[in-house]
Protein backbone atom coordinates (compact mmCIF):
# COMPACT_ATOMS: atom_id res chain seq x y z
CA UNK A 1 0.00 0.00 0.00
CA UNK A 2 1.02 3.70 -0.48
CA UNK A 3 2.48 5.16 2.68
CA UNK A 4 4.12 8.30 3.39
CA UNK A 5 7.73 8.86 4.51
CA UNK A 6 8.27 12.76 5.21
CA UNK A 7 6.63 15.07 7.08
CA UNK A 8 6.91 17.82 4.24
CA UNK A 9 4.99 14.85 2.12
CA UNK A 10 2.69 14.69 5.17
CA UNK A 11 1.62 18.59 5.15
CA UNK A 12 1.06 18.67 1.34
CA UNK A 13 -1.57 16.10 1.98
CA UNK A 14 -3.14 17.77 4.85
CA UNK A 15 -3.18 20.81 2.91
CA UNK A 16 -5.06 19.06 -0.07
CA UNK A 17 -7.18 17.41 2.34
CA UNK A 18 -8.38 21.23 3.15
CA UNK A 19 -9.23 22.33 0.14
CA UNK A 20 -11.26 19.41 -0.32
CA UNK A 21 -12.80 19.51 2.88
CA UNK A 22 -13.65 23.26 2.44
CA UNK A 23 -14.91 23.05 -1.09
CA UNK A 24 -16.85 20.04 -1.00
CA UNK A 25 -20.21 22.03 -0.30
CA UNK A 26 -20.03 23.88 -3.44
CA UNK A 27 -21.26 21.21 -5.21
CA UNK A 28 -24.58 21.56 -2.42
CA UNK A 29 -24.82 24.82 -3.17
CA UNK A 30 -24.97 23.99 -7.03
CA UNK A 31 -27.73 20.66 -5.97
CA UNK A 32 -29.89 23.54 -4.18
CA UNK A 33 -30.94 25.38 -7.06
CA UNK A 34 -33.22 22.70 -7.86
CA UNK A 35 -32.42 19.86 -5.32
CA UNK A 36 -33.50 19.91 -1.45
CA UNK A 37 -30.16 19.28 0.98
CA UNK A 38 -31.62 16.10 2.39
CA UNK A 39 -31.81 14.58 -0.98
CA UNK A 40 -28.69 15.77 -2.00
CA UNK A 41 -26.53 14.18 0.97
CA UNK A 42 -27.52 10.88 0.10
CA UNK A 43 -26.02 11.09 -3.03
CA UNK A 44 -22.86 12.71 -1.32
CA UNK A 45 -22.88 9.95 1.03
CA UNK A 46 -22.62 7.04 -1.36
CA UNK A 47 -19.88 9.42 -2.93
CA UNK A 48 -17.86 8.97 0.60
CA UNK A 49 -18.14 5.34 0.50
CA UNK A 50 -17.59 4.50 -3.29
CA UNK A 51 -14.17 6.72 -3.04
CA UNK A 52 -13.43 4.58 0.06
CA UNK A 53 -14.10 1.08 -1.67
CA UNK A 54 -11.88 2.66 -5.12
CA UNK A 55 -8.95 3.76 -1.89
CA UNK A 56 -8.75 0.72 -0.87
CA UNK A 57 -8.33 -1.65 -3.97
CA UNK A 58 -5.85 0.74 -5.53
CA UNK A 59 -3.52 2.89 -3.09
CA UNK A 60 -4.49 0.28 -0.39
CA UNK A 61 -3.46 -3.03 -2.19
CA UNK A 62 -0.58 -2.08 -4.47
CA UNK A 63 3.05 -2.17 -3.37
CA UNK A 64 5.33 -4.31 -1.47
CA UNK A 65 5.27 -2.44 1.87
CA UNK A 66 2.22 -2.89 4.46
CA UNK A 67 -0.78 -5.22 4.49
CA UNK A 68 -3.59 -5.25 1.24
CA UNK A 69 -6.49 -3.84 2.07
CA UNK A 70 -8.75 -7.44 2.28
CA UNK A 71 -5.74 -8.99 4.44
CA UNK A 72 -5.59 -6.23 6.54
CA UNK A 73 -9.71 -6.24 7.48
CA UNK A 74 -9.71 -10.04 7.90
CA UNK A 75 -7.36 -9.06 10.68
CA UNK A 76 -8.74 -6.41 12.04
CA UNK A 77 -9.88 -6.33 15.77
CA UNK A 78 -13.88 -6.34 16.41
CA UNK A 79 -13.11 -3.30 18.89
CA UNK A 80 -11.00 -1.67 16.17
CA UNK A 81 -13.80 -1.98 13.46
CA UNK A 82 -16.30 -0.82 16.01
CA UNK A 83 -14.28 2.29 16.63
CA UNK A 84 -14.28 3.19 13.31
CA UNK A 85 -17.84 2.27 13.06
CA UNK A 86 -18.59 5.02 15.50
CA UNK A 87 -16.51 7.46 14.35
CA UNK A 88 -18.45 7.41 11.05
CA UNK A 89 -21.82 7.37 13.28
CA UNK A 90 -20.82 10.66 15.08
CA UNK A 91 -19.78 11.91 11.74
CA UNK A 92 -22.48 11.27 9.79
CA UNK A 93 -24.79 13.59 12.93
CA UNK A 94 -22.29 16.32 12.47
CA UNK A 95 -21.74 16.71 9.10
CA UNK A 96 -25.91 16.38 8.63
CA UNK A 97 -26.45 19.17 11.22
CA UNK A 98 -23.39 21.69 9.30
CA UNK A 99 -25.41 20.33 6.18
CA UNK A 100 -28.39 21.85 7.61
CA UNK A 101 -26.58 25.30 8.39
CA UNK A 102 -25.02 25.59 5.10
CA UNK A 103 -28.57 25.51 3.83
CA UNK A 104 -30.08 28.17 6.25
CA UNK A 105 -26.79 30.26 7.20
CA UNK A 106 -24.56 30.14 4.20
CA UNK A 107 -20.85 28.27 3.42
CA UNK A 108 -19.41 31.96 5.04
CA UNK A 109 -21.02 31.38 8.43
CA UNK A 110 -21.50 28.25 8.68
CA UNK A 111 -17.95 26.38 8.15
CA UNK A 112 -16.28 29.44 10.48
CA UNK A 113 -18.35 28.55 13.15
CA UNK A 114 -18.84 24.84 12.98
CA UNK A 115 -15.55 23.76 11.83
CA UNK A 116 -13.69 26.44 13.66
CA UNK A 117 -15.29 24.89 17.06
CA UNK A 118 -14.40 21.62 15.51
CA UNK A 119 -10.71 22.58 14.83
CA UNK A 120 -10.10 23.95 18.39
CA UNK A 121 -11.55 21.07 20.12
CA UNK A 122 -10.43 18.63 17.94
CA UNK A 123 -7.04 19.51 18.37
CA UNK A 124 -7.40 19.39 22.26
CA UNK A 125 -8.65 15.67 22.05
CA UNK A 126 -6.52 14.14 19.23
CA UNK A 127 -3.20 15.84 21.00
CA UNK A 128 -4.24 14.66 24.44
CA UNK A 129 -4.66 11.13 23.17
CA UNK A 130 -1.32 11.50 20.73
CA UNK A 131 1.22 14.22 21.90
CA UNK A 132 2.94 14.86 18.58
CA UNK A 133 4.02 18.24 18.02
CA UNK A 134 5.35 21.46 19.84
CA UNK A 135 2.58 22.46 21.87
CA UNK A 136 3.23 25.86 22.33
CA UNK A 137 3.14 26.46 18.71
CA UNK A 138 0.30 24.04 18.08
CA UNK A 139 -2.15 25.72 20.28
CA UNK A 140 -0.80 29.30 19.59
CA UNK A 141 -1.90 28.45 16.15
CA UNK A 142 -5.00 27.20 17.48
CA UNK A 143 -5.71 30.26 19.43
CA UNK A 144 -4.74 32.68 16.21
CA UNK A 145 -7.55 30.53 14.46
CA UNK A 146 -10.14 31.13 17.56
CA UNK A 147 -9.32 35.24 16.70
CA UNK A 148 -10.17 34.19 13.15
CA UNK A 149 -13.52 32.57 13.95
CA UNK A 150 -14.89 35.80 16.66
CA UNK A 151 -13.77 38.10 13.31
CA UNK A 152 -16.52 36.60 11.42
CA UNK A 153 -18.78 36.44 14.12
CA UNK A 154 -18.43 40.20 14.38
CA UNK A 155 -18.46 40.42 10.43
CA UNK A 156 -21.49 38.53 10.64
CA UNK A 157 -23.04 40.82 13.17
CA UNK A 158 -22.33 43.81 11.21
CA UNK A 159 -23.84 42.30 7.90
CA UNK A 160 -27.31 41.68 10.04
CA UNK A 161 -27.28 44.92 11.33
CA UNK A 162 -27.35 46.14 8.04
CA UNK A 163 -30.77 44.96 7.59
CA UNK A 164 -30.02 42.07 5.11
CA UNK A 165 -31.41 38.50 6.35
CA UNK A 166 -30.59 37.30 9.41
CA UNK A 167 -30.12 33.80 10.48
CA UNK A 168 -31.79 32.16 12.63
CA UNK A 169 -30.95 31.46 16.39
CA UNK A 170 -31.40 27.57 14.90
CA UNK A 171 -29.01 28.33 12.31
CA UNK A 172 -26.43 29.34 14.64
CA UNK A 173 -27.43 26.36 17.18
CA UNK A 174 -27.25 23.98 14.46
CA UNK A 175 -23.58 25.41 13.57
CA UNK A 176 -22.61 24.83 17.30
CA UNK A 177 -23.79 22.02 17.46
CA UNK A 178 -22.28 20.01 14.60
CA UNK A 179 -18.69 21.86 16.03
CA UNK A 180 -19.04 20.03 19.00
CA UNK A 181 -19.77 15.84 17.19
CA UNK A 182 -17.43 17.13 14.51
CA UNK A 183 -14.75 17.08 17.29
CA UNK A 184 -14.81 13.88 18.11
CA UNK A 185 -15.46 11.66 14.96
CA UNK A 186 -11.44 12.14 14.01
CA UNK A 187 -10.23 10.08 17.73
CA UNK A 188 -12.30 7.32 16.73
CA UNK A 189 -10.77 6.68 13.67
CA UNK A 190 -7.55 7.35 14.37
CA UNK A 191 -7.40 5.16 17.65
CA UNK A 192 -8.61 1.96 15.03
CA UNK A 193 -4.80 2.45 13.19
CA UNK A 194 -1.63 1.51 14.24
CA UNK A 195 -0.50 5.37 13.81
CA UNK A 196 3.48 4.43 15.18
CA UNK A 197 3.55 1.73 12.01
CA UNK A 198 1.53 1.37 9.11
CA UNK A 199 3.92 -0.95 7.30
CA UNK A 200 3.90 -3.20 9.88
CA UNK A 201 0.68 -2.35 12.07
CA UNK A 202 0.24 -4.08 15.68
CA UNK A 203 -2.45 -7.32 15.07
CA UNK A 204 -5.97 -5.98 15.09
CA UNK A 205 -5.21 -2.61 14.09
CA UNK A 206 -6.22 -1.44 11.06
CA UNK A 207 -4.33 0.58 8.18
CA UNK A 208 -5.55 4.02 7.05
CA UNK A 209 -7.08 2.71 3.38
CA UNK A 210 -9.12 0.04 5.82
CA UNK A 211 -10.61 2.38 8.54
CA UNK A 212 -11.42 5.10 6.16
CA UNK A 213 -13.75 1.71 4.59
CA UNK A 214 -15.05 0.86 7.95
CA UNK A 215 -15.60 4.66 9.07
CA UNK A 216 -17.47 5.16 5.58
CA UNK A 217 -19.53 2.33 5.84
CA UNK A 218 -20.82 3.63 9.73
CA UNK A 219 -21.75 6.69 7.80
CA UNK A 220 -23.74 4.75 5.37
CA UNK A 221 -25.26 2.79 7.37
CA UNK A 222 -26.04 5.42 10.32
CA UNK A 223 -27.93 7.62 7.04
CA UNK A 224 -30.92 5.08 6.89
CA UNK A 225 -31.84 6.61 10.74
CA UNK A 226 -30.51 9.92 10.33
CA UNK A 227 -31.14 11.38 6.98
CA UNK A 228 -35.12 9.56 6.79
CA UNK A 229 -36.20 11.27 9.95
CA UNK A 230 -34.53 14.72 7.91
CA UNK A 231 -37.03 13.73 5.33
CA UNK A 232 -40.00 13.08 7.07
CA UNK A 233 -39.34 15.79 9.84
CA UNK A 234 -37.05 18.43 8.12
CA UNK A 235 -35.08 21.07 10.00
CA UNK A 236 -36.09 23.50 7.59
CA UNK A 237 -38.30 23.52 5.11
CA UNK A 238 -41.53 21.13 3.61
CA UNK A 239 -41.10 17.32 4.70
CA UNK A 240 -40.19 15.44 1.08
CA UNK A 241 -39.71 11.48 0.69
CA UNK A 242 -37.42 8.99 -1.26
CA UNK A 243 -40.23 9.35 -4.65
CA UNK A 244 -38.14 12.56 -5.13
CA UNK A 245 -35.20 11.12 -4.12
CA UNK A 246 -35.61 8.89 -7.05
CA UNK A 247 -37.31 11.24 -9.60
CA UNK A 248 -33.62 13.12 -9.52
CA UNK A 249 -31.73 14.01 -13.13
CA UNK A 250 -28.72 11.76 -13.30
CA UNK A 251 -26.62 15.07 -13.44
CA UNK A 252 -28.19 16.25 -10.06
CA UNK A 253 -27.11 12.89 -7.98
CA UNK A 254 -23.59 13.17 -10.12
CA UNK A 255 -23.55 16.35 -8.39
CA UNK A 256 -23.77 14.99 -5.17
CA UNK A 257 -21.35 12.00 -5.41
CA UNK A 258 -18.48 14.10 -6.56
CA UNK A 259 -19.44 15.88 -3.33
CA UNK A 260 -19.08 12.82 -0.92
CA UNK A 261 -15.71 11.96 -3.38
CA UNK A 262 -13.87 15.36 -3.02
CA UNK A 263 -14.87 14.97 0.62
CA UNK A 264 -13.63 11.12 1.00
CA UNK A 265 -10.20 11.89 -0.83
CA UNK A 266 -9.30 14.59 1.77
CA UNK A 267 -10.30 12.27 4.23
CA UNK A 268 -8.24 9.33 2.91
CA UNK A 269 -5.30 11.64 2.24
CA UNK A 270 -5.76 13.48 5.91
CA UNK A 271 -5.78 9.99 7.47
CA UNK A 272 -2.75 8.40 5.54
CA UNK A 273 -0.66 11.71 6.77
CA UNK A 274 -1.28 11.21 10.38
CA UNK A 275 0.92 8.81 10.97
CA UNK A 276 3.95 11.42 10.47
CA UNK A 277 2.48 14.38 10.92
CA UNK A 278 0.50 13.56 14.21
CA UNK A 279 -3.46 12.83 14.78
CA UNK A 280 -3.66 16.65 16.12
CA UNK A 281 -1.58 18.47 13.71
CA UNK A 282 -3.47 16.18 10.76
CA UNK A 283 -6.62 16.85 11.93
CA UNK A 284 -6.12 20.87 12.76
CA UNK A 285 -4.60 21.92 8.99
CA UNK A 286 -7.16 19.50 7.10
CA UNK A 287 -9.74 21.66 9.62
CA UNK A 288 -8.65 24.53 7.90
CA UNK A 289 -11.07 23.84 5.52
CA UNK A 290 -13.08 26.79 7.20
CA UNK A 291 -10.88 29.62 5.40
CA UNK A 292 -11.36 27.47 2.35
CA UNK A 293 -15.14 27.33 2.74
CA UNK A 294 -14.95 31.17 3.73
CA UNK A 295 -13.15 32.12 0.63
CA UNK A 296 -15.49 30.38 -1.09
CA UNK A 297 -18.66 31.98 0.12
CA UNK A 298 -17.26 35.64 0.24
CA UNK A 299 -15.75 35.52 -3.15
CA UNK A 300 -17.30 33.13 -5.39
CA UNK A 301 -21.01 33.13 -3.62
CA UNK A 302 -21.17 36.73 -3.00
CA UNK A 303 -22.60 35.89 1.03
CA UNK A 304 -21.08 39.01 1.95
CA UNK A 305 -21.89 41.06 -0.80
CA UNK A 306 -23.46 44.87 0.26
CA UNK A 307 -22.25 44.47 3.44
CA UNK A 308 -21.59 47.82 5.42
CA UNK A 309 -18.71 49.60 5.54
CA UNK A 310 -15.59 48.36 7.88
CA UNK A 311 -16.70 44.38 7.19
CA UNK A 312 -14.39 43.79 3.93
CA UNK A 313 -11.45 44.58 6.84
CA UNK A 314 -13.02 42.49 9.46
CA UNK A 315 -12.83 39.56 6.46
CA UNK A 316 -9.59 40.48 5.65
CA UNK A 317 -7.88 40.46 9.00
CA UNK A 318 -9.74 36.70 9.53
CA UNK A 319 -7.83 35.30 6.79
CA UNK A 320 -4.94 36.63 7.83
CA UNK A 321 -5.56 35.09 11.06
CA UNK A 322 -6.49 31.89 9.68
CA UNK A 323 -3.55 31.58 7.10
CA UNK A 324 -1.08 32.79 10.64
CA UNK A 325 -2.93 30.38 12.91
CA UNK A 326 -2.60 27.36 10.18
CA UNK A 327 1.41 28.28 9.43
CA UNK A 328 1.97 27.84 13.67
CA UNK A 329 0.32 24.55 13.20
CA UNK A 330 2.58 23.47 10.56
CA UNK A 331 5.50 24.69 11.84
CA UNK A 332 4.38 22.65 15.49
CA UNK A 333 5.60 19.05 13.70
CA UNK A 334 9.05 20.19 12.66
Amino acid sequence: MFIIESYSLAVVFCLITMLCWGSWANTQKMAARTWRFELFYWDYVIGILLFSIVSAFTLGSVGHQGRDFLTDLKQADSSNVISALFGGVIFNAANILLSAAIAIAGMSVAFPLAIGLALVLGVLINYTAAQKGDPMLLFAGVALIVVAILLNAIAYKKKSMSGQKKVSTKGIGLCITAGVLMAFFYRFVAGAMDLEDFISPAVGKMTPYTAVFIFSLGIFLSNFIFNTILIKRPIAGEPTNYKAYFSGSFSTHMTGVLGGAIWGLGNSLNLIAAGKAGPAISYGLGQGATLIAALWGVFIWKEFRNSPRGTNGLLAAMFCFFIAGLGLVIFAGL
